[in-house]
């Protein structure tokens, strides 16, 4: 209509409109590759250090950074749940990131993740390469029943860390819970009070379990082993190269992205995305041969 009545300046409008709806429609089709039974959920997400020593201690604080900031950009909200300081940054940590289907997208971030760049810590300005583990579980609601029997655990209580002085905490609030059967450990010393502590680990307990069944009655345990794997050479699903070029690249789908600040400051949807086609399209192809 505007261009029939040679009316320019509605093209503004028109353009931003477009944009508008281009952009709902590519996350709409990304939506319509997150239906499993867990994926609208809200995701606990653990990241550990590996092969590096200091430097993968760091390495494990940038990726704590670039899920925190790519929470805050749709709008999430994130709790740390157990965090373990170490020289140069983190030896672990365990978040909880809330929002509508956090779980269905940050389950393609479970794996191994290399970093390649000239050390901050090597007076030399030698290249180091470190690693760090990532492993995501839904947040289950009261919809989803888990059985964990009480003679299953094994309940420890232990004193909190602090930051010194008036802060550190002088009763053993902190909670580690142990299921026996399957080896899973889960903590959490966020919160003063040891029965909220206690209260927060069996929610985390809950969902690992969940995930755990989920994997071995669709027999694929190698992946929830993600966790246990040697954090090291020949595993990693994706390579952070800082030097001597940038580049972001998932060895899963071979999906590449040059511009690796934009990526460490959160901008990991086009690897998500990428590897959600390919987990759909694996399923397509897999029913068919199998109905063939």
């Amino acid at each position: 209509m505007a261009v029939e009545e040679k009316d320019e300046s509605l093209e503004e409008d028109l353009r931003r409109s477009w944009e508008e709806l281009s952009r709902r429609y590519a996350e709409l089709k990304v939506l319509e590759l997150l239906g499993d039974q867990a994926d609208a959920s809200s995701a606990f997400l653990t990241v550990h250090s590996g092969a590096g020593g200091t430097e993968a201690n760091d390495w494990a604080a940038m990726l704590l950074r670039m899920y925190t900031r790519w929470a805050e950009r749709r709008g999430y909200t994130v709790d740390i749940i157990d965090i373990l300081e170490a020289e140069g940054g983190i030896k672990s940590v365990t978040i909880q990131v809330n929002g509508e289907y956090a779980y269905g997208y940050l389950k393609a971030e479970t794996g191994i993740h290399r970093l390649v760049r000239i050390s901050p810590f090597d007076s030399n300005a030698r290249r180091h390469t470190s690693f760090a583990s990532v492993f995501c579980f839904p947040v289950l609601d009261d919809s989803i029943d888990v059985d964990i029997r009480p003679e299953d655990l094994r309940i420890d209580t232990y004193r909190a860390g602090g930051a010194g002085g008036q802060h550190v905490n002088k009763t053993d609030s902190a909670v580690r819970i142990t299921h026996l059967p399957t080896g899973i450990v889960v903590q959490c010393q966020n919160e003063r009070s040891q029965y909220k502590n206690k209260a927060f680990a069996m929610k985390v307990l809950r969902s690992r379990l969940y995930e755990y069944y989920k994997e071995e009655r669709d027999k694929e345990r190698e992946k929830l082993e993600q966790e246990k794997k040697e954090i090291s050479w020949g595993n990693q699903i994706r390579s952070y190269t800082f030097q001597p070029y940038t580049l972001v690249k998932d060895h899963r789908t071979k999906h590449e992205i040059g511009n690796i600040q934009a990526v460490m400051d959160g901008e990991i949807d086009p690897f998500i995305e990428e590897y959600l086609k390919q987990q759909w399209l694996g399923k397509k192809d897999g029913g068919q041969r199998s109905d063939s």
